[in-house]
C-alpha cells in the first residue's frame, strides 16, 4: 500500500493535504452555515480565526507525522514536518499582515 513506504515525496503529499483536509473539517463542523468561500475570507481576515483554524488545521499533520515517526518511517515524517513548518510559518505571516 502507498501510505506504507517511506519516501520524503510521499510525506511531502501528505504534509501539503493534512491541513487543506483539517481545514475541511473544521468547515463542515463548525462554520456549515456559511459558503465555503465565505468562510476562507472570514478565515483569512479575522486575526481571532487565523490561530485557531489555523492550529486546528494543522493538527492533521501532528496526527500524520506521529504516526509516521512511531511507526518508523523517517523520511515520510521529514516531508510530513516541512510542510508543516511552511504552514506555521504561513499563518504567523498571515497573523501578522492582517
Amino acid at each position: 500500500m502507498i501510505l506504507k513506504r517511506d519516501s520524503l515525496p510521499l510525506g511531502l503529499m501528505l504534509g501539503l493535504l493534512g491541513p487543506v483536509l483539517g481545514l475541511v473539517i473544521v468547515y463542515f463542523v463548525k462554520f456549515s452555515g456559511f459558503e465555503f468561500l465565505e468562510f476562507l475570507d472570514l478565515f483569512i481576515h479575522t486575526n481571532r480565526l487565523i490561530t485557531s483554524i489555523g492550529s486546528l488545521s494543522l493538527l492533521a499533520n501532528v496526527a500524520l507525522f506521529t504516526i509516521y515517526i512511531n511507526t518508523h518511517r523517517d523520511e515520510t515524517a521529514k516531508g510530513i514536518f516541512i510542510f508543516t513548518l511552511i504552514y506555521g510559518i504561513a499563518i504567523l505571516v498571515l497573523k501578522i499582515l492582517n
